[in-house]
């Protein structure tokens, strides 16, 4: 009985020829090239960044509630309540704009933990865990994808703003100013969401809580009335909550009245809630089940 030579593929060794010992071992047949080295910490953020905005733009319907809530609120808002409280919707809409723009901004936060419990109900972040990447990465590019959300309501309030006669006393840097200090603080803000993406069983509980949340904190604020109407123990947290520095600089940025304290205590309150919840949030991650 004869037995047939065994035809190597094309432009490969001749497996007849070699030693047994590389016949049980076929990655010695193969050609061997070096491992390619994994990407780095930006590479790998921004590749996730562009995830999300590919997420947004197979599945757009997402950013109705981005495009629909700063328009409904400043317009709402504006004619609504404008007349009673400052004697015109025009007179009013000076005042406001700059709250409505944070509103619009701090609420679409939220998504960054409704998307990221989505993703991890279907086992996406457990592939992503057992990749050569910077772990961080997957959580780094979904708020970096975010930004565009951030960026896009800012777009359409101070547009509509615009529109309906807004004027900023700044003039366009105090308004670019302006929208580049909201961005940097719900970056900052959405670490929250992104851990109650880790701990909180489903999406519609993260939003509930959203609303428990953002909605006090919006409110009792500076951003859509005179806090000197409010009575004693309310003007107290309007002072110490953090949204009230946010909307007081952002409206001093739009007016070119703003100053580098008023920056520094944006910044400064920017950077103490990534230094709290980005750790927590890691933690969260590496230990999710």
């Amino acid at each position: 009985m004869t037995t047939a030579p065994i035809p190597s593929p094309a432009g490969g060794p001749d497996i007849t020829t070699q030693p047994a010992a590389a016949l049980h071992d076929p990655g010695s047949v193969l050609a061997r090239k070096p491992r390619p080295a994994p990407p780095g910490r930006v590479s790998a953020s921004l590749t996730f960044a562009w995830r999300a905005l590919l997420k947004i733009r197979r599945i757009p319907e997402q950013m109705s509630d981005v495009i629909a809530v700063p328009i409904v609120f400043t317009l709402l808002f504006t004619y609504l309540f404008g007349g009673a409280l400052a004697g015109s919707p025009h007179g009013y809409l000076q005042f406001l704009l700059p709250g409505t723009l944070v509103m619009a901004v701090l609420l679409a936060t939220m998504y960054t933990g409704v998307n990221l419990n989505a993703d991890l109900g279907k086992g996406v972040y457990d592939r992503f865990r057992t990749l050569r990447i910077w772990q961080p990465a997957p959580i780094v590019g979904a708020l970096v994808g975010d930004a565009l959300r951030y960026l896009l309501a800012s777009a359409l309030v101070g547009g509509l703003g615009l529109l309906l006669g807004y004027r900023p006393g700044g003039g366009a840097p105090g308004m670019l100013l302006a929208i580049a200090l909201v961005v940097v603080f719900a970056l900052a803000f959405s670490w929250v969401f992104t851990l109650l993406g880790l701990v909180v069983r489903s999406s519609n509980a993260i939003m509930s809580l959203a609303v428990v949340v953002l909605f006090p904190l919006t409110l009792a604020s500076n951003a859509f009335v005179d806090p000197h109407t409010m009575p004693g123990w309310l003007r107290a947290f309007v002072r110490v909550n953090p949204v009230t520095g946010l909307v007081t600089t952002t409206r001093a940025a739009m007016d070119g009245t703003v100053t580098p304290g008023q920056v520094g205590i944006v910044l400064a309150a920017s950077a103490a809630l990534t230094a709290i919840f980005a750790p927590l949030t890691m933690r969260a991650y590496r230990n999710h089940r």
